[in-house]
Protein backbone atom coordinates (compact mmCIF):
# COMPACT_ATOMS: atom_id res chain seq x y z
CA UNK A 1 0.00 0.00 0.00
CA UNK A 2 2.89 2.62 1.04
CA UNK A 3 4.17 1.94 -2.44
CA UNK A 4 1.46 2.23 -4.64
CA UNK A 5 0.04 4.86 -6.96
CA UNK A 6 -2.20 7.40 -6.24
CA UNK A 7 -4.59 6.20 -8.62
CA UNK A 8 -4.28 2.98 -7.19
CA UNK A 9 -4.80 4.13 -3.29
CA UNK A 10 -7.85 6.04 -4.75
CA UNK A 11 -9.85 3.31 -6.33
CA UNK A 12 -9.42 0.75 -3.00
CA UNK A 13 -10.73 4.09 -1.37
CA UNK A 14 -7.32 4.46 0.94
CA UNK A 15 -5.40 7.12 -0.19
CA UNK A 16 -6.09 9.17 2.81
CA UNK A 17 -6.01 6.45 5.36
CA UNK A 18 -2.26 5.48 3.91
CA UNK A 19 -0.60 8.73 3.79
CA UNK A 20 -1.47 9.25 7.00
CA UNK A 21 -0.11 6.30 8.35
CA UNK A 22 2.90 7.01 6.15
CA UNK A 23 3.62 10.28 7.48
CA UNK A 24 3.56 9.91 11.01
CA UNK A 25 7.68 9.75 11.73
CA UNK A 26 7.56 13.52 9.69
CA UNK A 27 4.75 14.71 12.01
CA UNK A 28 7.35 13.23 15.59
CA UNK A 29 9.80 15.55 14.16
CA UNK A 30 7.57 18.65 13.83
CA UNK A 31 5.73 17.14 17.24
CA UNK A 32 9.22 18.17 18.98
CA UNK A 33 9.70 21.37 17.53
CA UNK A 34 6.21 22.85 18.28
CA UNK A 35 7.29 21.04 21.59
CA UNK A 36 10.39 22.73 22.15
CA UNK A 37 8.92 26.29 20.74
CA UNK A 38 6.51 26.40 24.28
CA UNK A 39 9.10 24.45 26.29
CA UNK A 40 9.56 27.65 28.37
CA UNK A 41 5.75 28.41 28.18
CA UNK A 42 4.74 25.09 29.54
CA UNK A 43 6.77 24.99 32.73
CA UNK A 44 6.15 28.20 33.52
CA UNK A 45 2.35 27.07 33.86
CA UNK A 46 3.10 23.74 35.43
CA UNK A 47 5.52 25.70 38.04
CA UNK A 48 2.26 28.50 38.07
CA UNK A 49 0.45 25.07 39.71
CA UNK A 50 3.09 24.05 41.62
CA UNK A 51 3.55 26.91 43.59
CA UNK A 52 -0.70 27.11 44.41
CA UNK A 53 -1.15 23.93 45.43
CA UNK A 54 0.49 21.24 47.41
CA UNK A 55 -0.98 18.45 44.95
CA UNK A 56 -2.71 18.46 41.92
CA UNK A 57 -5.23 16.05 40.24
CA UNK A 58 -4.60 15.23 36.27
CA UNK A 59 -6.78 13.74 34.67
CA UNK A 60 -5.87 12.78 31.38
CA UNK A 61 -9.32 12.61 29.03
CA UNK A 62 -10.74 12.29 25.76
CA UNK A 63 -13.27 9.66 24.03
CA UNK A 64 -12.58 6.49 21.70
CA UNK A 65 -8.83 7.15 20.67
CA UNK A 66 -8.12 9.50 22.33
CA UNK A 67 -9.01 8.33 25.31
CA UNK A 68 -6.38 6.03 24.54
CA UNK A 69 -3.61 8.40 24.58
CA UNK A 70 -4.48 8.40 28.31
CA UNK A 71 -3.99 5.03 28.56
CA UNK A 72 -0.46 4.21 27.25
CA UNK A 73 1.59 6.96 28.61
CA UNK A 74 -0.10 7.14 32.18
CA UNK A 75 1.43 3.72 33.41
CA UNK A 76 4.86 5.22 32.33
CA UNK A 77 4.30 8.47 33.84
CA UNK A 78 2.72 7.35 37.56
CA UNK A 79 6.90 6.25 37.50
CA UNK A 80 8.23 9.55 36.65
CA UNK A 81 6.55 11.75 38.30
CA UNK A 82 6.02 12.85 42.01
CA UNK A 83 2.83 11.88 42.99
CA UNK A 84 2.59 13.09 46.05
CA UNK A 85 2.46 16.54 44.40
CA UNK A 86 0.86 15.02 40.49
CA UNK A 87 -2.04 12.42 41.14
CA UNK A 88 -2.35 10.84 37.79
CA UNK A 89 -5.19 9.29 36.38
CA UNK A 90 -6.86 8.31 33.14
CA UNK A 91 -10.44 8.60 32.62
CA UNK A 92 -11.82 8.64 29.48
CA UNK A 93 -14.68 11.74 28.57
CA UNK A 94 -17.71 9.22 28.20
CA UNK A 95 -16.41 8.21 31.76
CA UNK A 96 -15.99 11.47 33.02
CA UNK A 97 -19.81 12.73 32.02
CA UNK A 98 -21.76 10.08 33.00
CA UNK A 99 -20.20 9.81 36.38
CA UNK A 100 -18.64 12.51 37.04
CA UNK A 101 -19.29 12.08 40.80
CA UNK A 102 -16.75 9.79 41.17
CA UNK A 103 -13.74 11.41 39.67
CA UNK A 104 -14.59 15.96 40.13
CA UNK A 105 -14.31 16.83 43.77
CA UNK A 106 -14.98 20.64 44.54
CA UNK A 107 -12.12 20.91 46.81
CA UNK A 108 -9.41 18.75 44.91
CA UNK A 109 -7.29 21.44 42.62
CA UNK A 110 -7.40 19.66 39.09
CA UNK A 111 -5.69 19.73 35.88
CA UNK A 112 -7.97 18.43 32.79
CA UNK A 113 -5.56 17.30 30.03
CA UNK A 114 -8.01 16.91 26.84
CA UNK A 115 -6.48 15.17 24.31
CA UNK A 116 -8.67 15.41 20.96
CA UNK A 117 -8.60 15.62 17.21
CA UNK A 118 -11.51 18.07 16.70
CA UNK A 119 -12.22 18.81 19.73
CA UNK A 120 -15.93 19.11 18.79
CA UNK A 121 -17.12 15.93 20.30
CA UNK A 122 -19.89 15.96 22.65
CA UNK A 123 -18.46 14.66 25.50
CA UNK A 124 -15.25 16.64 24.88
CA UNK A 125 -17.00 19.87 25.41
CA UNK A 126 -18.97 18.55 28.51
CA UNK A 127 -16.59 17.03 30.41
CA UNK A 128 -15.33 20.71 30.57
CA UNK A 129 -17.98 22.35 31.47
CA UNK A 130 -19.19 20.31 34.33
CA UNK A 131 -15.36 20.34 35.54
CA UNK A 132 -15.71 23.99 35.25
CA UNK A 133 -18.82 23.91 37.43
CA UNK A 134 -17.77 21.43 40.45
CA UNK A 135 -14.08 21.81 40.89
CA UNK A 136 -13.12 25.35 42.75
CA UNK A 137 -9.64 25.49 41.91
CA UNK A 138 -9.66 24.18 37.94
CA UNK A 139 -6.80 24.26 35.09
CA UNK A 140 -6.81 22.81 31.56
CA UNK A 141 -4.14 21.56 29.51
CA UNK A 142 -5.66 21.44 25.85
CA UNK A 143 -4.08 18.73 23.33
CA UNK A 144 -5.65 19.04 20.06
CA UNK A 145 -5.18 18.78 16.50
CA UNK A 146 -8.03 21.69 15.47
CA UNK A 147 -6.97 25.23 16.14
CA UNK A 148 -10.77 25.80 14.87
CA UNK A 149 -12.35 23.34 17.18
CA UNK A 150 -14.74 24.25 20.42
CA UNK A 151 -11.94 23.74 22.92
CA UNK A 152 -9.39 25.36 21.23
CA UNK A 153 -11.72 28.16 21.19
CA UNK A 154 -12.64 28.12 24.28
CA UNK A 155 -9.32 28.36 25.63
CA UNK A 156 -9.25 32.26 24.04
CA UNK A 157 -8.27 34.55 26.93
CA UNK A 158 -8.17 32.05 29.40
CA UNK A 159 -4.76 32.09 31.95
CA UNK A 160 -5.81 28.76 32.97
CA UNK A 161 -5.89 26.64 29.82
CA UNK A 162 -3.01 26.02 27.93
CA UNK A 163 -3.29 25.12 24.65
CA UNK A 164 -0.67 23.38 22.35
CA UNK A 165 -1.67 22.53 18.85
CA UNK A 166 -0.12 19.54 17.02
CA UNK A 167 1.21 19.15 13.42
CA UNK A 168 -1.06 20.60 10.88
CA UNK A 169 -1.37 16.94 8.84
CA UNK A 170 -2.08 15.31 12.57
CA UNK A 171 -5.46 16.30 11.96
CA UNK A 172 -6.44 13.23 10.03
CA UNK A 173 -9.25 13.89 7.69
CA UNK A 174 -9.42 9.58 7.14
CA UNK A 175 -12.05 7.94 9.44
CA UNK A 176 -9.64 6.25 12.10
CA UNK A 177 -7.53 8.55 14.67
CA UNK A 178 -3.67 7.79 13.36
CA UNK A 179 -1.25 10.47 13.15
CA UNK A 180 -3.43 12.54 15.84
CA UNK A 181 -2.47 9.75 18.02
CA UNK A 182 0.78 9.31 18.09
CA UNK A 183 1.19 13.37 17.68
CA UNK A 184 -0.70 13.79 21.18
CA UNK A 185 0.96 10.69 22.88
CA UNK A 186 4.25 12.11 22.11
CA UNK A 187 3.62 15.63 23.05
CA UNK A 188 1.98 14.95 26.61
CA UNK A 189 4.97 12.18 26.94
CA UNK A 190 7.63 15.61 26.56
CA UNK A 191 5.44 17.90 28.28
CA UNK A 192 5.40 15.58 31.67
CA UNK A 193 8.43 13.28 31.23
CA UNK A 194 11.60 14.04 33.47
CA UNK A 195 14.15 13.24 31.05
CA UNK A 196 16.68 15.70 29.93
CA UNK A 197 15.84 17.62 26.80
CA UNK A 198 18.59 16.02 25.30
CA UNK A 199 17.42 12.51 26.08
CA UNK A 200 14.25 13.24 24.69
CA UNK A 201 15.27 14.09 21.75
CA UNK A 202 17.39 11.13 21.07
CA UNK A 203 14.36 8.73 21.47
CA UNK A 204 12.22 10.90 19.27
CA UNK A 205 15.66 10.42 16.70
CA UNK A 206 14.96 6.49 17.07
CA UNK A 207 11.23 6.52 17.42
CA UNK A 208 11.64 8.27 13.59
CA UNK A 209 14.19 5.44 12.75
CA UNK A 210 11.92 2.63 13.98
CA UNK A 211 8.99 4.57 12.05
CA UNK A 212 10.38 4.28 8.98
CA UNK A 213 11.31 0.90 9.43
CA UNK A 214 7.60 -0.10 9.40
CA UNK A 215 7.07 1.36 6.66
CA UNK A 216 10.22 -0.20 4.64
CA UNK A 217 8.77 -3.75 5.80
CA UNK A 218 5.23 -3.37 5.24
CA UNK A 219 5.89 -7.09 2.59
CA UNK A 220 6.44 -8.72 6.03
CA UNK A 221 3.20 -7.56 7.62
CA UNK A 222 1.41 -8.20 4.67
CA UNK A 223 2.43 -11.99 4.47
CA UNK A 224 0.91 -12.51 7.93
CA UNK A 225 -2.28 -10.54 7.06
CA UNK A 226 -2.68 -12.73 3.67
CA UNK A 227 -3.03 -15.79 6.05
CA UNK A 228 -6.38 -17.60 6.91
CA UNK A 229 -7.82 -15.48 9.71
CA UNK A 230 -10.87 -13.72 10.83
CA UNK A 231 -10.26 -12.41 14.76
CA UNK A 232 -7.14 -10.54 15.74
CA UNK A 233 -5.77 -10.61 19.74
CA UNK A 234 -3.57 -8.15 20.57
CA UNK A 235 -1.46 -8.27 24.17
CA UNK A 236 1.22 -6.15 26.09
CA UNK A 237 1.89 -4.79 29.67
CA UNK A 238 1.74 -1.32 31.20
CA UNK A 239 1.61 1.48 28.39
CA UNK A 240 1.90 -1.00 25.93
CA UNK A 241 -1.62 -2.60 27.46
CA UNK A 242 -2.91 0.87 27.01
CA UNK A 243 -1.63 0.75 22.91
CA UNK A 244 -3.94 -3.13 22.57
CA UNK A 245 -6.93 -1.13 22.79
CA UNK A 246 -6.11 1.12 20.42
CA UNK A 247 -4.65 -1.56 17.72
CA UNK A 248 -7.78 -3.44 18.07
CA UNK A 249 -9.86 -0.61 17.66
CA UNK A 250 -8.59 0.06 14.57
CA UNK A 251 -8.95 -3.18 12.99
CA UNK A 252 -12.80 -2.82 14.07
CA UNK A 253 -12.91 0.72 12.38
CA UNK A 254 -11.27 0.00 9.11
CA UNK A 255 -12.76 -3.55 8.64
CA UNK A 256 -16.37 -2.41 9.86
CA UNK A 257 -16.42 -5.01 12.40
CA UNK A 258 -15.90 -8.14 9.86
CA UNK A 259 -12.92 -9.38 11.79
CA UNK A 260 -13.28 -9.38 15.66
CA UNK A 261 -11.09 -8.30 18.01
CA UNK A 262 -10.07 -8.80 21.47
CA UNK A 263 -7.16 -7.24 23.64
CA UNK A 264 -5.18 -7.63 27.28
CA UNK A 265 -2.41 -7.84 29.45
CA UNK A 266 0.04 -10.30 29.05
CA UNK A 267 -0.92 -11.78 32.17
CA UNK A 268 -4.41 -11.01 32.56
CA UNK A 269 -5.03 -12.69 29.12
CA UNK A 270 -5.02 -16.38 30.64
CA UNK A 271 -7.87 -15.22 33.26
CA UNK A 272 -10.57 -16.54 30.36
CA UNK A 273 -10.01 -14.16 27.51
CA UNK A 274 -8.11 -16.42 26.51
CA UNK A 275 -11.10 -18.80 25.62
CA UNK A 276 -10.73 -16.19 22.26
CA UNK A 277 -8.26 -17.82 20.26
CA UNK A 278 -8.72 -20.37 17.99
CA UNK A 279 -7.51 -21.72 14.82
CA UNK A 280 -8.19 -18.79 12.67
CA UNK A 281 -6.56 -16.04 15.23
CA UNK A 282 -3.94 -13.89 14.93
CA UNK A 283 -2.04 -13.16 17.85
CA UNK A 284 0.37 -10.09 18.23
CA UNK A 285 2.27 -9.68 21.53
CA UNK A 286 3.70 -5.65 22.17
CA UNK A 287 6.55 -7.27 24.02
CA UNK A 288 8.12 -4.33 26.74
CA UNK A 289 11.73 -2.78 26.99
CA UNK A 290 11.99 -3.08 30.91
CA UNK A 291 13.69 -6.71 31.21
CA UNK A 292 11.45 -7.24 34.19
CA UNK A 293 7.83 -6.93 32.48
CA UNK A 294 9.78 -8.57 29.37
CA UNK A 295 9.57 -11.81 30.83
CA UNK A 296 5.74 -12.00 31.10
CA UNK A 297 5.18 -11.25 27.34
CA UNK A 298 7.42 -13.72 26.70
CA UNK A 299 5.91 -15.82 28.56
CA UNK A 300 2.44 -15.57 26.74
CA UNK A 301 4.30 -15.59 23.89
CA UNK A 302 5.81 -19.28 24.32
CA UNK A 303 2.55 -20.55 25.97
CA UNK A 304 0.46 -19.72 23.19
CA UNK A 305 3.10 -21.53 20.84
CA UNK A 306 3.19 -24.45 22.38
CA UNK A 307 -1.04 -24.63 22.82
CA UNK A 308 -0.30 -25.00 18.94
CA UNK A 309 -4.03 -23.27 18.26
CA UNK A 310 -4.21 -20.00 16.23
CA UNK A 311 -2.89 -19.37 13.31
CA UNK A 312 0.01 -17.00 13.79
CA UNK A 313 1.88 -15.55 16.53
CA UNK A 314 3.81 -12.64 16.03
CA UNK A 315 5.91 -10.48 18.53
CA UNK A 316 6.61 -7.09 17.98
CA UNK A 317 9.94 -6.41 20.04
CA UNK A 318 13.39 -4.88 20.06
CA UNK A 319 15.88 -6.88 20.20
CA UNK A 320 16.87 -7.82 23.37
CA UNK A 321 19.03 -10.33 25.46
CA UNK A 322 15.98 -12.98 24.87
CA UNK A 323 13.47 -12.78 22.28
CA UNK A 324 10.77 -14.48 20.96
CA UNK A 325 11.91 -17.58 19.08
CA UNK A 326 8.86 -17.57 16.62
CA UNK A 327 7.36 -14.92 14.45
CA UNK A 328 8.70 -11.45 15.14
CA UNK A 329 8.55 -8.19 13.74
CA UNK A 330 12.06 -7.13 15.48
CA UNK A 331 13.50 -3.42 15.51
CA UNK A 332 17.33 -3.26 16.34
CA UNK A 333 19.04 -3.56 19.53
CA UNK A 334 19.96 0.32 19.87
CA UNK A 335 16.74 0.73 20.35
CA UNK A 336 16.55 -0.85 24.29
CA UNK A 337 16.76 2.29 25.71
CA UNK A 338 13.47 3.58 24.37
CA UNK A 339 11.07 3.43 27.47
CA UNK A 340 7.29 1.60 26.42
CA UNK A 341 5.39 4.74 26.03
CA UNK A 342 7.54 6.01 23.46
CA UNK A 343 7.83 2.57 21.96
CA UNK A 344 3.74 2.82 21.13
CA UNK A 345 4.45 4.94 18.52
CA UNK A 346 6.60 2.70 16.27
CA UNK A 347 4.23 0.00 17.49
CA UNK A 348 1.15 1.78 16.94
CA UNK A 349 1.79 2.33 13.43
CA UNK A 350 2.52 -1.75 12.86
CA UNK A 351 -0.95 -2.27 14.45
CA UNK A 352 -2.23 0.14 12.01
CA UNK A 353 -0.71 -1.04 8.68
CA UNK A 354 -2.22 -4.61 9.85
CA UNK A 355 -5.94 -3.01 9.75
CA UNK A 356 -4.97 -1.30 6.39
CA UNK A 357 -4.59 -4.64 5.10
CA UNK A 358 -6.81 -6.27 6.55
CA UNK A 359 -9.71 -3.12 5.78
CA UNK A 360 -8.41 -4.28 2.20
CA UNK A 361 -8.65 -7.86 2.74
CA UNK A 362 -12.37 -8.26 2.95
CA UNK A 363 -13.39 -5.44 0.60
CA UNK A 364 -13.78 -2.56 2.93
CA UNK A 365 -12.91 1.35 2.16
CA UNK A 366 -10.04 2.42 4.71
CA UNK A 367 -11.36 6.05 4.47
CA UNK A 368 -14.67 5.60 4.56
CA UNK A 369 -14.99 2.36 6.35
CA UNK A 370 -18.54 2.40 7.64
CA UNK A 371 -21.19 1.64 4.99
CA UNK A 372 -24.05 1.99 6.87
CA UNK A 373 -22.96 5.20 8.37
CA UNK A 374 -24.04 4.48 12.02
CA UNK A 375 -20.51 5.33 13.22
CA UNK A 376 -19.42 9.14 12.14
CA UNK A 377 -15.99 10.73 12.17
CA UNK A 378 -17.28 12.81 15.17
CA UNK A 379 -19.63 11.21 17.27
CA UNK A 380 -23.40 12.33 17.01
CA UNK A 381 -26.26 12.18 18.63
CA UNK A 382 -25.00 12.54 22.52
CA UNK A 383 -27.66 13.91 24.65
CA UNK A 384 -25.95 15.71 27.74
CA UNK A 385 -27.81 16.19 31.01
CA UNK A 386 -27.94 18.73 33.69
CA UNK A 387 -25.48 17.77 36.50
Amino acid sequence: MFTFSQEKLVSLGASITTAEIKQQPDLWDETYSLYTKKRVEIQAFLQKLEERHERIRVIFTGAGTSAYVGDTITPYLKGKVDERKWELLSVPTTTLVSNPYQFLKVDFPTLLVSFARSGNSPESVAAVEIAEQMVTDFYQLTITCAKDGELAKRAIGDENNLVLLMPEKANDQGFAMTGSYSCMALTALLLFDTLHVEEKWSIVKMLRQMGESVISREDAIQKIIDSDFDRIIYLGSGSLEGLTREAQLKVLELTAGKIVTSFDSSLGFRHGPKSFVNEKSLVFVFVSNHPYTRQYDLDILKELQQDRIANSICAIEVDGETNYNGDTFLFGSEAQYVPDAYLALPYVMIGQTVSLLSSIKVGNTPDTPSPSGTVNRVVKGVTIYEI
